[in-house]
């Protein structure tokens, strides 16, 4: 869940939970009835918002794990590119190694 959607969220369930409380206190109830009625409406808000909490971490924990392995996979993938290309940069010079003893080896004959 991108941080937008997750304000825009917290924003309706703030609003939500504000106007149930607001359309509580203005009904015709006793005093004892009407916290009952706000304090069930604040747990249920609370539960509601914990179980988006909830689903929002697990949500993420996912994304990091799998950008992660992904980032895992792109680096194992370009070491063992650059450990080719190392075995032929070695390669290559111990060719070059090799062409310069034999041309110092025919210098020092002559």
């Amino acid at each position: 869940m991108n941080n937008n959607s997750g304000n825009t969220l917290l924003a309706l369930l703030t609003g939500a939970a504000i106007g149930a409380g607001i359309g509580i206190l203005y009904a015709p109830d006793k005093g004892t009835k009407t916290r009952k009625k706000i304090k069930q409406k604040a747990e249920e808000t609370k539960h509601e918002i914990s179980e988006r909490v909830s689903h929002a971490k697990a949500d993420l924990t996912k994304t990091v794990n799998d950008k992660k392995h992904e980032f895992e996979q792109k680096l194992d993938d370009t070491i063992s590119h650059m450990s080719g290309k190392a075995e032929d940069i070695i390669s290559s010079l111990e060719h070059k190694l090799e062409e310069l003893k034999h041309k110092n080896a025919d210098a020092q004959k002559n």
